[in-house]
């Protein structure tokens, strides 16, 4: 009964607002906000299997591609910052600088350096989602137990095992946050990066539409970029709840007590 009420909980909203939409916009004549059920006719009309293979698969691969890559090197710097404050103070302007700078703006300089092939789109998803992981994990280091710290001095724990067992597993929480927040920045710069400089690709296949004025076509690319970030949010709860077990345990054992 209570996993039937989380899920009735989870569902509810949802189920709510497409119904909405569904009989909202029944016999809808308007040519740029067709109904939903004309929507869903061209949905699976449109994206075929085929259609995947050629347009949506090359987008999921340069966002994962692009996502790991900056979860990799927001960890990575992070956990060098937030270890050494002199690391921190020497860069700290630098990255004050750098991340002023909205992704986007980068597009064309990446065209003009690497063409609109994949390294381009790549690199834009890169550095917009490194900044949510790289201060994210600055925190979580820097927040650690001071008394564990001294545990590690004493018994003179260091190197690789420290890093495993007491920096990263304290920050965890806080880099599992961070990479939460940059997964949605990834969908958004996959788009937009698709849609300024592609010949392929998911948002460049939804521009396409767009021009062509193929309005249930388009929407139906929207519907499914919606789909996507569902579907990954959920892949990333599930990967979260794995690797954060032991820190969901505690938390509900200290409210318990």
């Amino acid at each position: 009964m209570r996993f039937l009420r989380r899920v009735l909980l989870a569902l509810g909203l949802p189920v709510v607002l497409v119904a909405a939409w569904w009989f909202g916009s029944a016999g809808s004549q308007d040519f740029y906000w067709p109904s939903l059920s004309t929507i869903v006719d061209a949905f699976g009309r449109t994206w075929t299997w085929e259609m995947f293979q050629e347009q949506v698969f090359p987008s999921l691969w340069r966002l994962l591609a692009g996502y790991l890559i900056a979860v990799v090197v927001g960890v990575a710097l992070g956990v060098l910052i937030g270890t050494y404050g002199s690391v921190r103070a020497l860069l700290e302007p630098v990255l004050e600088f750098l991340r002023a700078f909205p992704p986007p703006v980068l597009v064309p300089a990446a065209i003009l350096l690497s063409g609109i092939g994949d390294r381009t789109k790549i690199l834009v998803i890169v550095f917009g989602c490194v900044w949510p992981v790289l201060l994210n994990t600055i925190e979580g280091v820097r927040g650690r137990d001071e008394v564990l710290s001294d545990t590690c001095r004493t018994y003179r724990v260091t190197g690789l095992l420290r890093l495993r067992h007491l920096v990263l597993r304290a920050a965890s929480p806080q880099i599992v946050t961070g990479a939460r927040q940059a997964l949605p920045l990834a969908i958004i710069l996959m788009v937009i990066s698709e849609i300024m400089a592609a010949n392929e690709g998911l948002g460049f296949t939804v521009l396409q539409f767009q021009r062509g004025f193929q309005i249930p076509e388009m929407w139906s690319g929207v519907l499914l970029l919606g789909l996507i970030g569902i579907v990954l949010s959920l892949l990333f709860r599930v990967a979260e709840r794995s690797l954060l077990g032991w820190y969901h345990g505690q938390r509900a054992g200290q409210r318990e007590f």
